[in-house]
């Protein structure tokens, strides 16, 4: 596996500088060089030149066409165009297979290990995860690899580059996105409609059941302090009714014994009787 290599810019500004000045088969030359190069996967500037657009009618046609094939095709492109395209070196082969498995990856996420050998044309599992790793560490895409399941589950992919053709599509599927968009937003604000709506109720509720529990109180306050008044009673008014019995009750005064005094007796005959 090869060093790590990130992607950046700055090798890619190096090669457009170059490329402005640059005709034929120096032209020609230098882009199999930008192909080969790590860490440049993008190359829609570099088609754009008016000077390397050129090539397309010249000798070099073979090499501009090649150059479309690393900017917008895969491997499996290659191959079926190989006889016609100029040869890649190793490197070239599996920068061309990077950017094969993200166009894969934008697809699918998680892609399994028999599509990538047939797209890849790789004989074995070593071979396709010893190339992902490599991916991974250009930094061309980021996941992980599931040898239980056989297959690559990607986070995360560089974009590539885009063709003129294929903006129709991509601005439509962006408008069928916002329409998407607008459809949810709708949906969520009817929903905080309806949850105001509920708040709101349950907060009319709330005041109600709390006026009617202050009113009740207030009754049974009222009720209360009637009920208490009619009943109460100045305590020493109360004290003299229990001393003194109630009008009309009859008493009973206390009756003394009658003394029996012993009169003198007086006897007739034998007999004596007690004088009355």
């Amino acid at each position: 596996m090869s060093a790590e290599v990130k992607v950046t810019g700055q090798n890619q500004e190096q090669f457009l500088l170059l490329a402005k000045s640059a005709k034929g088969a120096a032209l020609a030359t230098l882009i199999h060089q930008v192909l080969e190069a790590p860490g440049v996967y993008v190359f829609g500037e570099l088609l754009d030149m008016p000077n390397v657009r050129e090539l397309a009618e010249s000798d070099f046609a073979s090499t501009f066409r090649l150059l479309t094939v690393f900017a917008y095709g895969t491997y499996a492109d290659y191959l079926a165009e190989a006889r016609n395209l100029p040869p890649l070196t190793e490197a070239q082969k599996n920068k061309l297979r990077h950017l094969s498995v993200v166009t894969l990856a934008a697809k699918v996420k998680c892609i399994p290990y028999a599509v990538l050998l047939e797209a890849l044309a790789l004989r074995n599992v070593r071979q396709l995860e010893d190339l992902v790793i490599e991916a991974v560490y250009a930094d061309v895409l980021r996941g992980s690899l599931d040898q239980r399941n056989q297959r690559l589950e990607v986070d995360y992919s560089i974009g590539r580059d885009i063709q003129r053709q294929d903006l129709s599509a991509i601005t439509r599927t962006l408008q069928e996105w916002c329409v998407g968009c607008e459809v949810v937003l709708s949906g969520i604000e009817e929903q905080v409609s309806r949850a105001n709506q509920h708040k709101e109720q349950q907060l009319g509720l709330k005041q109600q059941i709390e006026s009617e529990v202050a009113n009740l109180k207030k009754t049974i306050k009222v009720t209360t302090a009637a009920a208490a008044a009619a009943t109460s009673q100045d305590p020493e008014q109360h004290l003299t009714e229990l001393r003194e019995p109630a009008p009309g009750t009859n008493q009973r005064q206390p009756s003394k014994k009658a003394s029996k005094g012993k009169g003198p007796r007086r006897y007739h005959g034998g007999v004596g009787t007690a004088a009355k």
